[in-house]
């Protein structure tokens, strides 16, 4: 599945589907010049937009998964609790646009576990008006065997409900987490499978702090010590997207 990626950071969204078998890279989104310096040098290849309000299929192309994880601060627990009618948060009706546009196959949104009630309803909804058949998730790195815990909730979609099936059939039964009705966010648990099988290894502790966890040590770029706290911390864990990845892979039955 060619890739497609919105509010990319540096990066470890896309980089843990490649993991996963799931690629290339074709486009990513993203405006901070320090996360952009950082993903030109990892995704050379990869064609670039700045503005998410520029992002359309002749700006961006055609690719068969667009992943990403839309802005938190409106959504958070920790933020004022605006949701999706917030300045940043509200990026999501971007996002969406973008969805409706190029038309994916399948679409990987990514966002804060903290603060689920305020954006999955209207996500799982959107996802569902625009055809696709939404599976939310609920991951965290330490269930990756990552020294801390860092959860965040991932809504895969697909055209066919392929995902979805497949974590049915894996988790009869499971009680859900997440919002009733509008959208439920399971954990998954499937005897450690997905989250062991052909996983990256974990690296020691990088210099940058803790945070970093999960994230190549080595943040590419002369930028300040602040630079870099600041994009690890907003990263997403690879080895968290790459269990998602594999569930992708899993459910298709192919990478390609």
């Amino acid at each position: 599945m060619t890739i497609g990626s919105l509010f990319s950071g540096i990066g470890g969204l896309e980089l843990g589907l490649e993991r996963a078998g799931l690629g290339p890279v074709m486009w990513q989104c993203e405006i901070d010049p320090f996360a952009l310096s950082v993903l030109a040098r990892h995704w050379p290849e990869a064609a670039r937009v700045r503005d998410v309000r520029d992002v359309s299929p002749e700006t961006a192309g055609e690719v068969s998964l667009i992943c990403g994880g839309f802005p938190c601060q409106d959504v958070s627990v920790a933020g004022k609790g605006a949701g999706l009618a917030g300045e940043r948060s509200g990026l999501w009706s971007e996002f969406r646009r973008v969805i409706d546009e190029c038309q994916p196959s399948t679409v990987v949104v990514e966002n804060v576990a903290q603060g689920i009630s305020r954006w999955l309803p209207a996500v799982v909804g959107d996802l569902r008006e625009l055809g696709y058949i939404p599976c939310p998730i609920v991951l965290s790195a330490g269930e990756c065997r990552a020294p801390h815990r860092r959860a965040r909730a991932f809504v895969v979609a697909d055209t066919d409900g392929s995902v979805l099936r497949l974590i049915q059939q894996r988790q009869p039964g499971r009680p859900s987490r997440g919002v009733r009705d509008e959208g439920q966010a399971v954990a998954v648990d499937d005897g450690g499978a997905w989250r062991s099988a052909g996983a990256s290894a974990w690296t020691s502790l990088p210099r940058v702090g803790r945070v970093g966890n999960g994230i190549p040590g080595r943040v590419d770029g002369a930028g300040q010590r602040a630079d870099r706290l600041r994009v690890l911390g907003n990263a997403v864990v690879p080895h968290v997207a790459e269990v998602i990845g594999r569930i992708i892979v899993a459910a298709h039955g192919r990478a390609a």
